[in-house]
């Protein structure tokens, strides 16, 4: 089926989903965390895990890199970017979350795969903690909800 006639279900069936997740270890508690969730929503999903590459970078400035690395592997059905910037008293968050958001984009409309961006842009520890538990599960259904688009769309 095409488009609106596919059923909600059929969209988050990661049945045969080739997934790549790059997590920062920055913040690495609350990226831990974002992991867990995530990992977990694809495992209850039916992502196999033999099916699931999950590396680690330095912080979120990195992350695009190794989405890109993955990308040109062609062996991805969707990749995910799991990350934490917590604004502090320099003009450095604007940076690193614009630079980071930016680079996510590119990798995504210049392979034509999938990215979800769960690279949290928070004022403080408490918000990050707050929301990565739900941000970590929705960056697994946005995944294998775009594969499968795209898989009807190419």
């Amino acid at each position: 089926m095409f488009g609106a006639d596919k059923g909600k279900a059929d969209k988050l069936d990661g049945k045969g989903l080739v997934i790549g997740i790059v997590q920062a270890r920055f913040n690495e508690g609350i990226t831990e965390e974002l992991a867990r969730a995530c990992l977990g929503e694809l495992e209850a999903l039916g992502v196999e895990a033999r099916h699931i590459d999950h590396v680690k970078v330095p912080g979120a400035l990195e992350i695009p890199v190794a989405l890109q690395a993955m990308a040109e592997k062609g062996s991805y059905d969707a990749l995910i970017a799991l990350g934490c910037i917590i604004r502090g008293e320099t003009y450095h968050f604007e940076l690193v979350a614009n630079e980071s958001g930016a680079g996510v984009s590119r990798v995504s409309l210049d392979h034509e795969i999938p990215i979800a961006n769960a690279i949290l842009t928070v004022e403080n520890e408490a918000q990050a903690w707050a929301r990565a538990e739900e941000k970590g599960r929705d960056a697994a259904r946005v995944a294998i909800e775009m594969a499968n688009l795209m898989d009807d769309l190419l």
